[in-house]
């Protein structure tokens, strides 16, 4: 939910929906539907009903919206509350019909099931600060991938980590923040007396290298399941229903021996667990079949579990919480012969009187047992980084902090990811309940509108800044292009840790060899906030080898030439360099512990981003404040300071700005508008007033000193700035930039504190904009492998196509490009197997040359980079980006009658509006249409039934053109009852395209989501295409067209059956390009069929 969100401001859905619809027919032609219309907008009325978008935000709008399409009675909602509102909030949602299912008032959080028509009456409740809707965030793939046949020989290679490793290596890079040398100088410092939370997929507890600290004691201390009982999905929950009795009973199928007394039975089935990592097989048998009996007693909650399928429970021991006394049980049986461990670890928890009106049995409770157990090795992998003591028996290869202790949480269910709610839960049971010092969380995903303004960011500050405990969360693996920074680690005072690798680590971990000293992957997400905020916070080094679970084979990379045994693997993502600051952090707090020293969470991170160590080459919106540093952070807060704090606000200009909590205004400067639209030109400077407030510290006037920091000698500023206390001062930044991305640091600093106060992030970014009569950009360069450079092109509106080709490539190179939208959002996958020249398979991916259908109009990012396992170290390429668009004129052309059977020409004349390009006309099957102006009411629902033959090619189906330009109607199309496509994204302009549509009976729904205005009008329009019906040719000719140039293009249309009664004929025209691309279309309408 957005904090603050002007009324009558179109959704940012809208604008989406409005510049990347394609392949669907107009309702007037057959263009793709646009969401704004071409009258002027009405003025508002005086007393506008709000929208889902103005009272969620517009993604948590979508998410309702897609849940109201699926026809969800209820969905999950994470809600903050204002603080001491949580009980008045709690019996308003039981007003509205919701179930409140967590809530921990010291906190203001609720976790709430609620009927999915009172979601917007839910947000807009009295002390409700902010709500998000629960969703699933995938969790990360952290392996370093070969496609099948493509693996290549290392190009350099070591022997791999074993028993002589020293302590400072490049496989577990500790060393390179300074860790080693921090445990080195201070032994007892090194982690010791500090507890770290693992917020992820569970903590492998049978890996030798996680069992004990440095001194012997206990490393993992509890170990817990934060997902819901019931709103989550999550089958490792069993609800202890059925009462049973000692010493035999029979219950699901079989009989049972237990201990005399009364029980509480239920089943665990393994295959639950399918669709991760243990592949349905928890006992390790070989096939998913097993079930497992779950004995419970209310009373005193002891738990009995058959792990041994022997249907005996008196054999098996009596199970508490992780936490009381550690009890740890096995599912299967382990064969010492194999290599890997042929048995899995689990613990038990159980829940009290959980209210299962969720399940539809209002007034009911009843008490759940969790089986928990590791979900993917991916949790395992980072515990390791962090606290790993003693990896491969050899007592020199540790994680940062391998004197931590361990609470594991697992926020991730199986196979469908990890649930926002889980990942807010966990969150707070860590801090409130767990008492964790520092938590680390390698999840997280990359939104649109990336500013951190959000129901879960606001929790996750209250957190740090109410229980003194620090959030290190992965900044994302979306980069390199700009803005791809990931949420929640977006959230103010969340450090946001980026990627980086050495020279070192690319030989010892992949057999990579680069020229780089040292660089930030590629992958790593890159900054700023939308709102131009300062993200990611630091760096660290982001590939491991690390534990795993024993269960599973050692997983090098194929590449490196080394093997590596059961419950170790090669991973590597900012999810591995989050942890290793945590780790850092770890060994800060201990030394702080040691010395008596009080360290918040504010002089922490002030020690930190004040301390770390610049990354040459790399951009301050990518690296952040530079790489942790260890010892330097604790040389700043041995003697203990108390930080200042400081305010920002500053002018930013992008595509979705106007969506931000105050429109056009964030925490740093941010352009990256088109020029012509906001943006800068190459070259031309202009002056920003960034205004500080320096809001704590000494009364009066103190003189601060501005240093710039990653500064290219695009930015300039004032040298010094005098800040009196809580009063606004503006600084003057001149950005002249030459083209390209631009960021750097202002660090704003009383010379006579300790650290340095306060810093703004400043980005700029100027694009190529082609212009006629080429509407061209290209450019020439050499990638290092494991490197990237990128390119920057202004898109106009209108455009049809964005054709980018990748060419003069060395034999062998194995180079790519990637596309990054002007919403910072990556169009293609960005994995390390992805399009690559030479190496990913041509005929799928198209690596040297794909077009982007309606481009988005802004500014586009196009990266190139080299594949770890390119032959060359240089590799040279040349890069075209073309903007490609013609008219059609007709739009329509009109056939008032035909004869069955008989060729009845047409003609278009098209007119190039962009860039040359070579054409040709492609037709296709005629479609039957039904069209009509309807008319719905707020909450109406109205359907249509659409009867599609057999052999039909697609089915396109769109409304629009509403007369309330507020309304927010949505679209879904079902078949037999289940849904097949959906459309509801915040606004009333909805288009379904379905191909190859199973013949049979179609339902359309258009639903009145939100009217203000009570009703409107709106166009509706269905169309399948079918060759029963006839056809639309056109001759293969190739037509090339200059920019200006016209030809005349003509088809022939014969029609082989008329259309059923109310419905009319209807074709069109496709004009391709050479390459592939579709840049424009023509239609024809049908009248009589004689």
């Amino acid at each position: 939910m957005r904090h603050t969100t002007p009324w009558g401001r179109r959704s940012f859905a809208a604008l989406l929906a409005s510049t990347v619809a394609t392949g669907a027919v107009a309702l007037t032609g057959v263009n793709p539907a646009t969401a704004e219309p071409a009258a002027t907008p009405a003025p508002a009325p005086e007393a506008p009903k709000e929208s889902p978008a103005e009272a969620l935000g517009s993604h948590d709008a979508e998410l309702l919206a897609d849940a109201q399409s699926q026809r969800k009675p209820a969905v999950t909602l994470i809600i903050a509350t204002d603080k001491g509102k949580a009980d008045e909030v709690t019996a308003e949602v039981r007003k509205l019909g919701g179930t409140v299912t967590h809530r921990v008032d010291q906190v203001g959080y609720l976790l709430a099931q609620v009927p999915t028509d009172k979601v917007v009456k839910t947000a807009k409740l009295p002390g409700v600060s902010a709500v998000d809707l629960n969703e699933s965030i995938k969790l990360p793939n952290p392996r370093s991938e070969s496609l099948p046949g493509k693996r290549v020989s290392a190009q350099a290679k070591l022997s791999g980590p074993g028993a002589s490793t020293p302590a400072n290596n490049p496989y577990m890079p500790t060393g390179e923040t300074g860790a080693v040398a921090f445990k080195h100088a201070h032994p007892t410092w090194d982690g010791r007396g500090v507890t770290i939370g693992i917020m992820d997929s569970g903590v492998d507890l049978d890996n030798p290298a996680l069992r004990t600290t440095s001194t012997g004691e206990r490393k993992i201390v509890d170990w817990v399941t934060a997902t819901d009982p019931l709103l989550e999905g999550d089958l490792t929950w069993r609800a202890m229903r059925t009462a049973v009795t000692g010493p035999t009973f029979t219950a699901a199928g079989r009989q049972w021996t237990a201990p005399a007394g009364t029980w509480r039975f239920n089943i665990f089935n393994e295959n639950i667990t399918e669709g991760s990592e243990p592949g349905g097989d928890v006992n390790r048998d070989g096939d998913t079949a097993d079930s497992f009996g779950i004995l419970y007693d209310p009373a005193s909650h002891d738990i009995r579990v058959d792990s041994d399928q022997d249907g005996d429970f008196t054999d098996n021991p009596v199970m508490r919480p992780y936490r009381e006394r550690f009890d740890l049980g096995h599912f299967g049986a382990d064969n010492p012969a194999t290599p890997v461990r042929d048995q899995m670890p689990f613990v038990v928890e159980y829940r009290e009187d959980v209210d299962l009106s969720p399940a539809g049995l209002p007034g009911q409770t009843a008490d759940f047992v969790n089986i928990g157990i590791v979900e993917d090795a991916h949790g395992s992998h980072v515990a390791g980084i962090t606290a790993a003591s003693d990896m491969l028996g050899n007592t020199d290869f540790d994680g940062a902090a391998p004197g931590a202790k361990l609470v594991s949480a697992r926020a991730c269910t199986w196979g469908g990811g990890c649930t926002a709610a889980a990942l807010t839960t966990g969150m707070v049971d860590l801090v409130v309940n767990r008492k964790v010092d520092v938590v680390n969380m390698s999840i997280g995903g990359l939104p649109a509108l990336n500013d951190g303004n959000n129901a879960r960011a606001e929790l996750y500050d209250r957190l740090i800044d109410d229980y003194g405990v620090q959030m290190f969360i992965s900044a994302g693996n979306s980069g390199p292009g700009v803005n791809t920074v990931g949420d929640p680690s977006v959230a103010d005072n969340v450090v946001s840790v980026a990627s980086s690798i050495s020279r070192e680590s690319w030989l010892a971990n992949y057999g990579s060899v680069t020229r780089r000293p040292y660089q930030l992957h590629p992958f790593s997400s890159r900054g700023p906030r939308e709102d131009g905020g300062f993200k990611p916070t630091i760096t660290a080094p982001g590939s491991a080898i690390s534990t795993t679970p024993l269960w599973q084979a050692g997983s090098p990379v194929a590449e490196a030439g080394y093997s590596l045994p059961p419950g170790y693997a090669m991973f590597q993502g900012t999810s591995m360099a989050s942890p290793q600051a945590t780790g850092g952090a770890a060994l800060l707090l201990s030394a702080a512990r040691a010395t008596g020293t009080g360290v918040t969470p504010a002089a922490l991170r002030r020690a930190i981003v004040s301390s770390a160590t610049w990354i040459k080459g790399e951009p301050a919106y990518g690296q952040g404040n530079g790489l942790l540093d260890v010892p330097g952070a604790w040389k700043l807060l041995a003697k203990p300071a108390t930080p200042r704090s400081y305010t920002a606000d500053a002018p930013v200009c992008t595509p979705i700005s106007d969506f931000l909590a105050t429109p056009g205004r964030g925490t740093g400067i941010y352009n990256r508008c088109a020029p012509g639209q906001g943006g800068q030109k190459a070259g031309q400077a202009r002056t920003y007033q960034l205004k500080i407030t320096r809001t704590s510290g000494p009364a009066g006037v103190i003189r601060h000193s501005l240093v710039w920091r990653g500064n290219d000698g695009t930015f300039r500023a004032p040298k010094s700035v005098d800040l009196p206390l809580n009063r606004t001062v503006s600084i003057p930044v001149t950005a002249t930039p030459k083209a390209g991305a631009h960021g750097a640091i202002l660090r704003i600093d009383d010379p006579k504190t300790k650290m340095m106060d306060f810093e703004v992030l400043n980005t700029v970014v100027t694009a190529a904009q082609p212009t006629k009569p080429a509407y061209r950009f290209s450019a020439a360069g050499s990638v290092d492998r494991n490197s990237t450079t990128s390119f920057f092109v202004a898109v106009p509106e209108g455009a049809a196509a964005l054709q980018v080709n990748l060419s003069g490539i060395a034999t062998g190179s194995q180079t790519r490009f990637i596309a990054i939208n002007p919403y910072g959002v990556p169009v293609e996958s960005t994995a390390s197997t992805a399009c690559y020249t030479n190496y990913s398979d041509a005929a799928a991916c198209k690596p040297q040359e794909r077009d982007y259908a309606n481009p988005l109009p802004g500014v586009w990012e196009i990266e190139v980079e080299a594949r770890r396992t390119s032959p060359a170290l240089n590799n040279p390429f040349q890069l075209a980006a073309r903007v490609q668009g013609v008219t059609v004129e007709p739009a329509v052309v009109t056939l008032p009658s035909v004869t069955a059977g008989e060729s009845t020409p047409v003609t278009w004349t098209v007119t190039n509006t962009f860039g040359p390009v070579a054409i040709s006309g492609r037709g296709g099957p005629l479609g039957s249409s039904a069209s009509s102006r309807e008319t719905i009411a707020d909450g109406q629902r109205k359907t249509y039934t659409v009867e599609v033959p057999a052999g039909a090619t697609r089915l396109d189906v769109a409304i629009g053109n509403t007369s309330d330009l507020g309304a927010d109607l949505d679209l879904t199309v079902l078949r037999d009852g289940e849904q097949v496509g959906q459309s509801a994204d915040g606004d009333s302009e909805e288009s379904v395209s379905i191909p190859n549509p199973e013949p049979g009976t179609y339902t359309v729904q258009v639903d009145g989501y939100a009217v203000p205005a009570g009703t409107t009008a709106f166009d509706y329009r269905d169309v399948f295409y079918s060759p029963a019906l006839g056809e639309v040719t056109a001759p293969g000719t190739v037509v090339s067209l200059a920019n200006g140039a016209s030809a005349t293009i003509t088809g022939t249309v014969t029609v082989n059956a008329a259309p059923a009664a109310g419905r009319q004929l209807f074709g069109e025209l496709n004009l391709v390009t050479d390459e592939g691309a579709v840049v424009g279309r023509g239609a024809v309408s049908i009248g009589t069929v004689n």
